[in-house]
């Protein structure tokens, strides 16, 4: 099509370059194998109808040195194609002879991307949001390595900060209270914010934070540390070795629940490096020699307006504390300084509102902001029995990753945290992921298609039948309307990959394969009709081939979400 669009060009006068079109498979069957927007594309440029312009494309394409078998028109000026069945059965060839490599992207602007993700702050287990959000992140990362990137993964390491000194009060608290020093909070004040916070209850000091965290590993931490120190700490600020032993303790559980998923990362990036290494300051003297910071009420200002932006910002409270919005700009300063091409962020939706002036602000420091990107990931709701599971992270009152993993396996959770676009909200069915049975559980469903090829084989070895090298076997023995639908759709591998890789939605990859399933599933089921191992020697070899096909394209899809690829279920 790009020769036949050229020509046209040529033909009409016209030098310049050839415009980006879209060729891909239709939704319906009965609309071909390919659709191309190129004659729309062209409409006002050479204008001329587009659907005339469709019908000039089709003639300079012929039958492309019979690629294709025939070709129409459709709509406003698509043009449809349909591919000759030889050219389906090369397709075949090139999935056996690739193997591994079949899909992989040879992209001549690989980059140095670094794929930010999880980043949780050290208070607690990871939720749902976060496992999501893990899962997400790891498969944008293969992603973009199959498609021959360097890349790296970096968990930033949130260890600053408010959220952290509650974290040690709430600890020290604890400790207080198991050692009869202090007196646990009123259950009922905690739970309802407009009522006042005693001070003092049975004449003991309430020394729990009135928004301190409030999970059982809270008292856990406490516990070890009152039995290897005692009394020892009562004087220690809950900012000092309380902090630390509980944020040791929690993200050492963190990365336990991310190796259980297979999630692993090369750079653990420390927050308080920002502040130890003056690199928030320094942010702060650069953005004011752009005079883009100005003082207002006591407090330091972004002057965000300037980049377009519906509001300014304050970088340092009036206590003289930072913001988030600070050592943000001084992360992402520092991730570019350390010679990444691309930053994608692969955040909650509720980094949404921050994530323009992280990025507008990294642009006024001298860096592309096109080369700094955000890929969100809404919240996620279990539901169980048809019901919502209420879940509250402060109270710790949630179903945590590495209960849900324990329960439905690492591969059902990653394979369920996927199946939706990214910024679309997810309800993670409860009741669907424990499914045992293969035909009901989406991601059981392909893993045991990827089972059958080796059965199969099994089968073959025991009928002393050896499985067809890459040109060992008659492709043109494949003449069913199912067995060439089903070589079509693993030759839709590659355009599947590439969509997801760019777009950074790996949902489409999780579709793909529950396509290609749900169309070997069911031609092995048909034995009458799809016998596989047959007196037909060339026709044997020819589905075996057919077989191993399907085996490659699951076996890489499942391999890029992370998942097994079992050969017995």
């Amino acid at each position: 099509m790009q020769e036949a669009v050229r020509g046209l060009l040529a033909r009409s006068g016209d030098d310049g370059p050839a415009p980006e079109f879209a060729l891909e498979a239709p939704r319906q069957a009965e609309h071909g194998d390919f659709a191309c927007n190129a004659a729309m594309l062209l409409a006002k440029r050479l204008r001329q109808p587009p659907r005339a312009i469709a019908e000039t494309l089709i003639q300079e394409l012929g039958d492309a040195g019979g690629l294709v078998e025939r070709a129409e028109v459709a709509g406003p000026g698509f043009v449809n194609l349909w591919l000759a069945d030889a050219r389906w059965h090369d397709v075949l060839r090139e999935i056996l002879d690739q193997a591994g490599d079949f899909g992989r992207g040879a992209s001549p602007g690989a980059e140095r991307v670094q794929v930010e993700f999880v980043s949780a702050n050290p208070t607690g287990p990871l939720s749902l949001g976060h496992g999501r959000q893990a899962v997400l992140g790891d498969y944008v990362a293969r992603l973009l390595e199959f498609a021959g990137h360097d890349v790296t993964r970096e968990y930033y390491f949130n260890n600053g900060g408010r959220q952290m000194r509650i974290l040690g009060e709430s600890v020290k608290a604890r400790y207080l209270e198991q050692l009869g020093l202090a007196a646990p909070p009123d259950e009922t004040a905690l739970a309802d914010p407009k009522l006042p916070w005693p001070d003092t209850i049975d004449g003991l000091p309430v020394a729990f934070p009135r928004d301190g965290y409030q999970g059982e590993y809270i008292g856990e931490i406490a516990a070890r540390l009152q039995s290897e120190h005692e009394r020892a700490l009562v004087e220690e600020p809950g900012d000092g070795r309380f902090r630390e032993a509980a944020e040791a303790d929690i993200f050492a559980e963190i990365r336990a629940t991310l190796d259980a998923l297979g999630i692993s990362f090369d750079v653990y990036f420390n927050e308080s490096d920002l502040y130890q290494q003056g690199l928030l300051d320094a942010v702060l003297t650069d953005l004011r020699g752009k005079e883009l910071v100005y003082e207002a009420d006591g407090a330091v200002w972004l002057r965000a307006t300037e980049f377009g932006l519906d509001r300014d910002r304050v970088l340092v409270k009036s206590s003289g504390e930072p913001t988030y919005l600070l050592p943000d700009i001084a992360y992402h300063r520092e991730k570019f300084r350390r010679g990444f091409d691309r930053v994608i962020d692969v955040q909650g939706a509720d980094h949404k509102e921050q994530f323009p002036f992280v990025q507008r602000a990294a642009a006024a420091l001298g860096f592309e902001a096109d080369r700094v990107e955000l890929v969100m990931n809404q919240f996620v709701t279990l539901t169980a029995g048809g019901k919502t599971v209420k879940q509250s992270t402060r109270k710790a009152t949630f179903v945590t990753v590495d209960e849900l993993v324990e329960e439905v396996g690492a591969d059902v959770f990653r394979f369920f945290m996927v199946e939706r676009k990214p910024d679309g909200h997810l309800d993670f069915d409860l009741d669907l992921a424990r499914e045992k049975n293969w035909r009901k559980n989406p991601s059981l469903y392909v893993q045991y298609a990827h089972a059958r090829t080796y059965g199969i084989e099994r089968k073959a070895a025991e009928a002393r039948v050896a499985m067809p090298a890459a040109d060992g076997f008659d492709a043109a023995r494949l003449s069913l309307p199912e067995e060439l639908d089903l070589v079509k759709k693993l030759g839709e591998f590659p355009h599947v990959l590439a969509r997801a890789t760019e777009s950074r939605e790996p949902h489409h990859v999780a579709y793909y394969l529950r396509d290609v399933a749900g169309l070997f599933n069911p031609y092995i089921q048909d034995k009458d009709r799809h016998e596989v191992l047959s007196d037909d020697a060339d026709l044997t070899a020819a589905r075996l081939a057919l077989v191993l096909a399907v085996r490659t394209v699951l076996a890489n899809g499942l391999s890029l979400l992370g998942l097994t690829a079992p050969e017995r279920m």
